[in-house]
């Protein structure tokens, strides 16, 4: 039996592989750079936030809920990845400069790395109970039809539009 620690490792790291994690994080984290960036007192020095304070407040809470979501559900991580790109390249005139360029750009390539994710290919039941010379013929492009029978089905394709012949391949004449 493997110890705890070590089924979580395995568990989390499973997880953060089937998601958006990197480019996630990385808008979280423009989010926080862009909303403390617009809370700064520097010395003498006070940011002062005018009518522009409702950008610098929800520009950054809307990229962290944008990131937070591109990982929690990744199906939809295009939609959250275009959107915080959006956002981001917004904030360079709405948020203090885009956080001082930092936040815009942590925002930005995490917001590209959302959108340029794509899921592994995960081998499924499915495929496991295909016998091997059905995906050698599948893959190869031949069938199992007579000459005959594919010269039949040939001449009949125009007159039948039903799925009867669907599983001959298109390399063989079928359109």
């Amino acid at each position: 039996m493997q110890p705890v620690r070590q089924r979580f490792s395995q568990r989390f790291s499973q997880w953060f592989r089937a998601r958006p994690a990197v480019g996630g994080l990385l808008v979280a984290l423009s989010g926080v750079e862009l909303f403390f960036s617009g809370q700064l007192d520097i010395g003498t020095f006070h940011v002062q936030l005018g009518i522009e304070g409702l950008q610098a407040t929800i520009v950054p809470i809307a990229l962290v809920a944008l990131g937070v979501l591109a990982m929690l559900m990744p199906v939809h991580h295009v939609f959250y990845g275009v959107i915080a790109l959006a956002l981001a390249v917004y904030s360079l005139i709405g948020v203090n400069l885009g956080g001082f360029i930092i936040g815009m750009l942590l925002g930005a390539v995490g917001g590209v790395l959302v959108v340029a994710w794509m899921p592994r290919k995960v081998a499924t039941d499915e495929a496991a109970d295909v016998p091997e010379t059905d995906v050698a013929a599948a893959s190869s492009g031949g069938s199992e039809l007579s000459d005959d029978e594919q010269d039949g089905d040939r001449q009949n394709g125009d007159e039948q539009h039903d799925d009867e012949g669907a599983h001959l391949p298109l390399a063989r004449g079928r359109q």
